[in-house]
């Protein structure tokens, strides 16, 4: 509610610190299950009026019900089905104005499904093939995962906002100028993402072993430290800077015509 604390670069990172406590977490729970393929194929299960697969399902029903509860009125929420979402039953939160008019076209979870489904389930399941008691459970496992690196991938709008207000006149030059690249140069910062990584390590063998087992010679993990950190590295970064890149090139929109011209 408070802007000026919400793109405090400070703040931002030590939200997105905590949310990498959630998706470790959330792996890790997911781990316990096999990878139960049958939830991703598309109509493996007769479902009246819907054409996809379980777990998409699974999830719009979820966005449904959390919609009605104001989840997507929170500007650091992005639905994965935005066109289907139901008005809140409570009143309006009146959130002060601060990312741009766009933000919300600002969509990436088609892509961080396909990642999620084809890239994390297979490295982080216990098994491969179905578990047919558990396939709800895994799906329930699944949106959590997959909400929580969405909010995580998206919170990178407040990045850009952030670093928007912080020197407009460089962006304003990149934007007016098309430079993708000098954006995407401008916004990575190599020392930071090294330190993400080397964290998240420490925090996967931290979190994903019983502590009693730590000096065992029979220690496993729950989740291999390398597989979440090749996460980030690949796929979680990489869409985080394609977010905060979007985000920038449109920035000019919600600008003063008078501000912008004094650079062209």
């Amino acid at each position: 509610m408070k802007p000026e604390t919400v793109l405090d670069l400070g703040n931002i990172r030590a939200a997105l610190v905590r949310m990498e406590d959630t998706i470790v977490f959330d792996l890790i729970e997911r781990s316990q299950f096999f990878s139960s393929p049958s939830v991703y194929q598309p109509n493996k299960f007769p479902i009246p009026n819907f054409d996809g697969n379980f777990l998409e399902w699974a999830l719009l029903q979820m966005e449904l019900v959390h919609s009605q509860i104001r989840r997507y009125e929170a500007p650091d929420e992005t639905p994965f089905f935005p066109e289907k979402l139901m008005k809140p039953i409570l009143p309006p939160i009146n959130y002060p104005k601060i990312l741009a008019s766009y933000s919300d076209e600002i969509n990436a979870n088609s892509e961080i499904m396909k990642f999620y489904v084809e890239e994390i389930v297979p490295k982080v399941s216990c098994k491969q093939g179905d578990q047919l008691e558990n396939l709800g459970s895994a799906s329930t496992c699944d949106i959590e995962c997959l909400q929580a690196i969405s909010r995580r991938i998206h919170f990178g709008k407040f990045v850009a906002e952030a670093k928007y207000q912080q020197d407009k006149p460089l962006y304003i030059k990149l934007i007016l100028a098309g430079d993708t690249k000098g954006i995407e140069d401008s916004i990575t910062n190599s020392a930071v993402e090294a330190k993400i990584l080397a964290r998240l390590l420490v925090k996967a063998e931290s979190y994903g072993i019983d502590p009693s087992l730590r000096y065992s010679q029979n220690r496993q993990n729950k989740v291999q430290p390398e597989i979440i950190a090749q996460l980030y590295k690949q796929w979680i970064i990489p869409l985080t800077k394609k977010v905060e890149v979007d985000y920038l090139l449109r920035r000019l929109e919600d600008e003063d015509p008078k501000l912008i011209n004094q650079y062209r």
